[in-house]
Formats: structure tokens, sequence, C-alpha cells
């Protein structure tokens, strides 16, 4: 191959894509932030106005910026929103779905969806692919791909330019030379980012692998960015009892969002303040440390084996925790990664020499142990491969993925593939976190069921299990003895009842109780002296939000909870027309909603929804 055209204009560079293609394109589009925007809509575009163009587009995680529901979460998104992704390239094909535009000679194909954004989108539903991350690349080669259209970042060394995959190593290193050598045609076409990290090693192709690129200097758009989310009192608490179960000198993975910053901060905090963390730990288990766990400080350091290297493996590369070398060298293997700002611009400004430490491989190398299986065991000593759920079940099931109704939340991803490793791996273990409750039209329910109509993990492979109240170690325990093991971390309020549905069914014997009464207000008081101490806060690591944006999320979730059903909705104006209101104690919340100065009623009854919600807000909830 004599290297790459060079194009300046995506639209140019689609029209040689249909050309030569013949106007039948399967289109594969990396997961996640390696999505080449910019030509997936040109080829969009010419395939909207063209029904003689067949366009399929295979994908997962397709990134879209957040919208608002209603109007007061609407007036408080979009601004932020824009400030965020005001120079991100939206993806056509995306909006056509959310509106219902798409015209019939496009189809859209998933196999993860972005966490329950596309629930109340019929075709996206009807099109999503149930497929394991590691059996996701055959699929595309059973799909006829023909084209990948990679976010790319650039390189020249020497007069050689080369491009590198970076952020999404996962699926194209796995299937590249698979599609080179299939014998039909395929063209390989590159968007390159200045923003995006060149990661070296495997993800560093030269520049004759390409067939198309484009390149357009200072004109790029900006990169998606995932803002931190607040990590609320029980999500600390699960994260404290998960961080006692890691060994020093082993092996994590983490996922993104609270649950997995709520970890990284409980790891630094175990690290940082010891005896702090040991007293939390203790306090949190009703005054009593259980023996077995894990309270000092990491001397050898962490090794990570993750398919997604999130921003807290930077946080704990800084600290001094992610340091334990695997055989290669790297500190971290991973198959794709997505997170802040701050994240991208950490990888971009590390000597190349250390950035190396963070080796992107194909997801097959990460999320299995064939094929360097020996030096993957000796790396992958004392795994933790900590994950998180919808639901789980009394028997130890988990639901990742799917409703009841058969609604795809998200995706079965790579977990699967981590509950077996650490079944296959000498001392490893799952680790499967959630909150033990959830907010439902007002209503408190438990996350733990005494059965679920769709299972991601079936009970076979059970083994831990963490709430806010506990750990519950399953593996190689009887059903009787996982039903006493889950219900001790279970939410009081829901107890009695799976209690019930257990023993009718004959699981547990008829004169059992519960050892432990749960209750949110006694995981408050066990982190109070840590939050003191400045570890626990709603933000650890920063945030995107502005302090009065931190100060309207709290209360925002008030009334979403409060206003859920019809009878909630009608109590909550009511409270709120007839309470005291202090408008001149949020003058800045007020206008950041655009409610400082209200022009009609309705504007007036969400200025006085807003004050009350503001003031029910409880100390621990504010940042």
């Amino acid at each position: 191959m004599a290297g790459p055209i060079i194009h300046d204009d995506a639209d140019r560079l689609a029209d040689r894509i249909i050309q030569t293609l013949d106007g039948r394109i399967v289109l594969g589009l990396p997961l996640g932030l390696g999505k080449a925007n910019r030509i997936a809509n040109a080829l969009y575009r010419r395939a909207a106005g063209d029904p003689a163009i067949s366009l399929h587009i295979i994908t997962a995680l397709t990134l879209a910026p957040p919208v608002g529901t209603s109007d007061m979460e609407k007036r408080f998104i979009e601004p932020f929103a824009e400030r965020l992704y005001g120079g991100y390239e939206r993806l056509a094909y995306a909006e056509a779905l959310r509106d219902g535009s798409l015209p019939d000679n496009i189809r859209v194909s998933e196999f993860f969806l972005m966490a329950g954004r596309w629930l109340g989108v019929p075709a996206v539903q009807q099109d999503y692919i149930s497929a394991n991350y590691t059996h996701a690349g055959q699929m595309l080669l059973d799909k006829g791909v023909n084209v990948l259209a990679q976010l790319v970042a650039c390189q020249d060394t020497d007069g050689q330019t080369r491009y590198s995959v970076a952020c999404n190593s996962d699926i194209t290193l796995d299937i590249l030379s698979s599609l080179r050598k299939a014998g039909r045609p395929f063209l390989l076409t590159a968007e390159v980012s200045a923003d995006l990290p060149f990661m070296g090693g495997e993800a560093a192709l030269s520049a004759d692998e390409f067939d198309h690129v484009l390149h357009t200097p200072g004109r790029e758009p900006s990169l998606f960015v995932v803002p931190k989310q607040p990590v609320s009192a029980a999500d600390h608490a699960i994260g404290i009892h998960a961080a006692s179960l890691v060994k020093d000198g082993g092996t994590i993975q983490i996922g993104i969002g609270s649950l997995g910053d709520a970890f990284v901060a409980a790891l630094i905090m175990r690290h940082q303040a010891p005896d702090l963390f040991r007293q939390t730990l203790t306090a949190l288990n009703g005054g009593t440390l259980p023996a077995g766990l894990e309270t000092g400080p990491f001397e050898a350091g962490l090794y990570a084996a993750t398919e997604m290297f999130v921003d807290g493996f930077m946080l704990l590369y800084q600290a001094g925790i992610l340091k334990r070398k695997a055989a290669d060298g790297a500190v971290l293997h991973a198959g794709f990664f997505l997170g802040t700002r701050d994240f991208y611009r950490f990888l971009r400004d590390l000597p190349a020499a250390e950035r190396d430490l963070f080796a992107m491989r194909g997801i097959s190398f990460v999320n299995e142990l064939y094929g360097g299986e020996a030096d993957k065991r000796r790396d992958r000593a004392d795994a933790r491969f900590v994950n998180s759920a919808m639901m789980v079940t009394l028997l130890g099931e988990t639901v990742s993925d799917t409703l009841d109704d058969g609604r795809v939340v998200s995706g079965v991803g790579g977990q699967y593939n981590f509950v077996s490793q650490a079944f296959a791996l000498e001392g490893a273990r799952s680790i499967i976190t959630l909150n033990a409750t959830r907010q439902s039209k007002g209503q408190r329910q438990s996350r733990i069921l005494a059965r679920a109509p769709h299972i991601t993990i079936p009970r076979h492979l059970r083994d831990i299990f963490i709430t806010e109240y506990g750990i519950a170690d399953l593996r190689g325990k009887s059903d009787r003895d996982c039903i006493d093991a889950m219900l001790a971390i279970t939410d009081s309020a829901s107890q009695d009842e799976l209690l019930e549905q257990a023993q009718k069914v004959g699981k547990i014997e008829a004169g059992y109780r519960p050892a432990h009464r749960n209750n949110p207000d006694q995981i408050s008081h066990a982190l109070r002296p840590a939050r003191d101490a400045g570890h626990c806060q709603t933000f650890p690591f920063g945030t995107d939000f502005t302090p009065v944006e931190r100060e309207l999320l709290p209360a925002l979730g008030v009334l979403k909870e409060k206003t859920a059903t019809t009878w909630g909705a009608a109590k909550t104006v009511l409270a709120a027309l007839t309470a005291k209101q202090n408008a001149g104690g949020h003058v800045d919340a007020l206008s950041r909603m655009k409610l400082n100065q209200p022009d009609d009623f309705k504007e007036k009854i969400y200025q006085s929804m807003l004050l009350w919600a503001l003031g029910q807000v409880k100390d621990e909830d504010k940042p």
C-alpha cells in the first residue's frame, strides 16, 4: 500500500467511499469516543439524500449530550450541555433515531447502549444486537463490514507518519488483519483529532494501514467528555467495602460512574489515611471489623486489566497506587478509554515513555485469558474485577442490561468476561456493586429481588455482591446461605417481604430472621468522621458543574422524586405554594434556572417549587 489519501473535506471523502463500494456500505464505528463522527455524518447525509445508497451502521455506545425531559430539566441541562458540548460534532444518525426520522435505507445496530438513553426509541430497541464484547468483532465480520471509520491521533517522527487508534484499540486491532485477508472490498478510514492522546505500542499503526484520512488542522471538533456525577453516601460506603477486598500487589478492573469514583476514592483514602479508612470500615460494619479485610496502604501497588480505561486509573497512578508492572512493563492494559477533559490532557501531556505505561490492546487481550495465557495469569494476580449491576436476586443472579419487559438499558459488554475470568484465575474474585435501593415513581424500591425474568450473569457464577450495607460472599455457598448473606445487605424496608417469598418456596427455614436491620441513616453516621476529614465528598475529584449547578443538583433530584406521580406532583405544588419562601437566599440558583423574575403564573409555580426543593436538601447531600 502506498499510504492513505488525505482529505480536508468529509463530504468528498464520503463520495470516494460510496464510489469504491458501489453505494453498499456496512459501516463499523468504534464503541464510544473513537467514532469518526464527521465521516459518519457525511455518509449519513449522502445516504439520506439518495435512497439508492444502502447504509448499515454497526456500533456501540453512541455518545450524545444529555437532554432534559421536562421544562425544569431543560432549564438546567441545556446551558450545561452547550458549555460542555458546543464544539462536539453530534452524530446525525443518533438525532434521527431520537426524532424518528431515520430513512428506510439507513439502519443502525448497536451491541451496547448509553445507559437508559434509548428506552423509549423502538428503532433502537428493535435493532439492538445482544453480543458479548469479545464476540462483537466476529459479529462485525459476519455482518460484512466494509468500512471502519475511526478517530485517531497523528504523529510525525523522522518523516514517518503514524496514526494511533488511541481511545479504541479494542475491536479494530482484533479484526483488522481478518478484514485485510477476507478478499473483499474494505476501507480503513480515519479522522484525525489533535486533542486525542497518541497511544503507542500496538495502538500505533503505520500510515500504510489506512485508505482515507480526514485531516483538518485547527478545525477538528472537540472530544466528547463525561462530566463527574455526584457520589452519594451510599456510593461511598460501597466503595469502602470494595476497597477492603483489594490485596496489595493485586489487580483491579473498574467501570465508569459514581460507583467507580467511590471505589477509587476509597482506595486512595485507604492508601493515604489507613487509620481513618479502618475506622470508617469498622463503623460501616456495626462497630466490628470482620476478619480477612485489607486496610493497609499499597506498598507493592496495583496493576490494572480493564476493558475501560477511566480517569480513576489516572488518579490511582498519581496517588502512587497504580504502579505494579506487568510482564511487558505496563501498569495498565485496556481496550478503550473515555473520560474528562483533564483525563485527556493528562495522557497528552505525559512523556511518550511514561504514556506507554498505559497500554491499549485488543479487547480479546484484556477480556480473555487465551493468547499469552501464562503471562496473563502471572500479571493478573489476586484480581478484583469490580462491576456494577441494576439488580441482583437473593440467589446471586445479576441483572445488568435489560428491564423486565425486555427493553435494553445498556448491554452485556464485557461483564460476563470478567466474571468468568474471576473463576478461571487463582485468587481472583468478581465483585458486583449496586445501591440497595432505588427511587421509582416516588417510592423507594429494593434492588435486591426474589427473582428476575432477565438475567445477565447466572447464579452458577455468583461471587461477591456489595451494597452500602456490606459484603455478601456467595461463592461456593448453598442457596439457603446465599439468601442469608443477601438479606444481610438488603435495606430493612424490603427484608421481610423478600424473606417471606424465600420461605414460601422452602428456600430458607420458616423460623429464620435477618440478623441485620439496615437503614440509610446508619450509613451517613458511619461516614461522618471521614467526611469531616475531607474524604467521602459529593464530588471527590472535582466536576464540570459550577458551584451554583452543584447547589441545584440535589434540589432537582428532590423535585424529580417528589413529582414522579400525579398525586405526588400535586402535593409538591401545594407544599411549595404554602411554604414560607426565601428567594433572597437563592438568587444565583434562581438566576441560573431563569426563574429570578417569573414571566407568568407557570414560572411563579416553578420558582416556588425550586425554592421549596432547595430547602428540602439534607446537609449530607449538599456539595
